[in-house]
């Protein structure tokens, strides 16, 4: 396996030394592309909110400040990525306002209606049934609740980037999409309303996708 193959593959499921290597990189290396993105967000005090595929827990970390009032749930299937989460957030943890689990997408262990926002930061690429994941995303969240997927890998005007974008899902074998393709994707999985927004000069994406 190439190198670059073998960090793809960390990336989609750290393990390990080399995956905690990984998931703490991405802590650093996706911090401007999640603060681009949270930018777009309205986050009340008391919002209750799930990170899926939480990585190294920046961002449930970044969560956690916004809702003095509220709870910021992060789940990912990588071990290593749990672990490093928790380490990361055993303040807000020890406190009760963060929990972090090792759990699914296809499979969220959550009460329908629970959380007012849904994140996804650099993750949907890999969920094994895409649709149906988001199905069941929309089940747990809130009527008028939000799910917000923010990433740098798409479909977009910037060459340069799409270059780069199609040679890492090429390696990792996964897939990318068009802003219009987001809407399709998400209005098929139920979402009502979806609103996207570019960074050309970054290659970034964000698609807000509403609950009725």
């Amino acid at each position: 396996m190439g190198l670059k193959k073998f960090l793809v593959s960390q990336v989609r499921k750290p393990k390990g030394f080399w995956g905690r290597r990984v998931a703490r990189r991405m802590n650093r290396s996706h911090a401007e592309l999640a603060r681009w993105g949270i930018s777009h967000l309205s986050i009340a005090e008391d919002y209750k909110i799930l990170d899926i595929g939480c990585g190294g827990g920046a961002n449930v970390n970044s969560f956690a400040k916004m809702v003095p009032q509220g709870k910021v749930i992060g789940i990912d299937y990588s071990e290593a990525s749990v672990k490093m989460s928790k380490d990361l957030n055993k303040e807000w943890i020890s406190k009760g306002r963060v929990e972090i689990f090792q759990e699914s997408v296809s499979q969220l262990p959550f009460a329908e209606n629970k959380f007012d926002l849904v994140t996804g930061f650099e993750a949907y690429y890999f969920w094994p049934d895409l649709v149906n994941d988001l199905k069941g995303i929309l089940k747990v969240i809130k009527p008028g609740g939000l799910l917000a997927l923010i990433n740098e890998e798409h479909i977009s005007d910037n060459k340069e980037k799409l270059e780069k974008s199609e040679m890492w899902a090429n390696l990792g074998n996964f897939t990318i999409h068009s802003p219009p393709e987001y809407k399709d994707f998400l209005t098929s999985a139920g979402f009502s309303e979806v609103l996207l927004h570019e960074e050309l000069n970054e290659g970034w994406i964000v698609a807000l996708a509403k609950k009725e």
